[in-house]
């Protein structure tokens, strides 16, 4: 998206009681996460949602258990409207979104922060938003939130961004940053489920989604990697929510880690093949084939299913600084990619191109050796099988301490440290700017 066409605008805030008060988002769990849970009833619920209208206006209405203030803007390239609001229990029909109507081809909703929900409507051209309200329950008819549509051209649209070109504020997008006891010389490495939240990821044809999978092989990582003793681990997601793939690289730069290690399934159409296995991938400007350009680009979409990217584009100096940062630590990640492929072949099945490089995202930090690891292919029933096995899971996570702890060893001996004790993590390339 062109820094000139993502603009967003803030067209209508939506005044609504909030009836009751809503429950801290980190008292929720879903299925593989690691907090405590909240009842579901203590947040608004959303039971219904319908199109009304044509091609020249369109009516959007949620049904809701209770009011709510809700927020709206647009953006452009693709054409969608934002309604932002406070969580959200989303108990929707199926495939509620999957109907297209007037100026609606579909919408998408979940959870993108704690405390904070969102409804991302593709439409099918530029559109300005000229009502958005939230009516309350009466005479026995739930709370509604309603959206108002109308087809405008592009110039209209623009002109009007540029009168308020502010893209809402992500701030709080922020994955965890809990401050590690002072003096703590062990590395920190972040670990990263992909996807989460509105963005599921890929899906099998059983059903399971890539956000499900990749966070409960994320936090068994976790958890063998503290075991050791030897390091300290930052998730970027330890629930099902969404992270900006810029706030991933961005915590691991914030926290100085040593190592980034992004967790990810992928998935093949079936005219494309049967590829199977797992795959590391490092950073590169060139996809090492055509298979690495096709998940790279996917991948890198993930910011616009949350409605808002939020990357920030460098200047001609600073591309300079971060290029020889990155020199640097991309021989530290092909490094750990080569180390991690050799352990993953005692206890994975491989792809048989198991290390390939391409231009994802979530990899770009200058300073943190950084990989990402599609699992298998949730197209292939044989990785599937694998991917929802524990044991499987105990085995490949394993594979990944013992590269890990391989990595670092040298680094580590070279200082002189007792066994589980960490001298010091590797050395790292100049940080380039902030």
């Amino acid at each position: 998206m062109g820094r000139g066409l993502a603009l967003g605008l803030i067209v209508a805030v939506v005044i609504g009681g909030l009836h009751g008060s809503v429950a801290p988002a980190d008292a929720q769990t879903r299925p593989g996460s690691a907090g405590p849970i909240a009842p579901a009833q203590s947040f608004p619920t959303a039971t219904d949602a319908r199109l009304a209208g044509d091609a020249g206006q369109t009516r959007f209405v949620v049904d809701l258990t209770q009011s709510i203030e809700v927020r709206a803007f647009t953006l452009a390239d693709p054409y969608r409207v934002i309604v932002d609001m406070p969580q959200v229990t989303f108990q929707l029909p199926p495939k509620a979104g999957e109907h297209a109507r007037g100026l609606v081809k579909a919408f998408r909703y979940g959870l993108v922060m704690p405390g904070g929900s969102r409804i991302v409507i593709d439409t099918t051209g530029p559109v300005r938003v000229e009502r958005a309200f939230v009516l309350d329950p009466a005479d026995g008819l739930p709370a509604r939130l309603v959206l108002d549509l109308a087809a405008v051209d592009r110039a209209t649209f623009l002109r009007a961004a540029a009168i308020d070109n502010r893209l809402p504020r992500e701030s709080q997008h922020r994955a965890e940053r809990d401050t590690p006891p002072n003096g703590d010389p062990r590395p920190i490495i972040v670990v990263d489920p992909g996807h989460g939240g509105i963005d599921n990821g890929t899906r099998a044809p059983t059903g399971e989604e890539e956000k499900t999978l990749v966070l409960a092989f994320g936090l068994m990582l976790r958890d063998k990697l503290e075991q050791t003793g030897k390091y300290r681990v930052v998730m970027t997601r330890s629930d099902d929510r969404f992270i900006p793939l810029a706030d991933r690289v961005r915590l691991a730069r914030q926290r100085e880690a040593q190592l980034f290690i992004s967790i990810h399934c992928d998935a093949l159409a079936r005219r494309d093949g049967g590829a199977e296995g797992a795959t590391v991938y490092t950073l590169s400007e060139h996809a090492s084939d055509t298979e690495a350009a096709r998940l790279a680009d996917a991948e890198n979409k993930a910011d616009v299913i949350s409605g808002v990217d939020l990357s920030a584009e460098p200047d001609d100096i600073a591309d300079i600084l971060i290029d020889l940062a990155q020199r640097e630590t991309k021989n530290y990640s092909a490094q750990f990619a080569r180390t991690l492929v050799g352990e993953l072949k005692s206890t994975a099945k491989l792809h048989k191109h198991p290390l390939k490089a391409a231009g994802f995202r979530v990899l770009t930090a200058p300073d943190v050796p950084s990989v990402l690891v599609e699992l298998g292919y949730v197209s292939n029933k044989s990785d599937m099988k694998q991917l929802t096995s524990d044991a499987w899971r105990s085995k490949a996570t394993e594979s990944i301490v013992q590269a890990v702890n391989a990595f670092f060893h040298p680094r580590l001996a070279g200082q002189g440290a007792n066994p589980g004790e960490t001298a010091a993590a590797p050395a790292a390339p100049p940080a380039g700017p902030n």
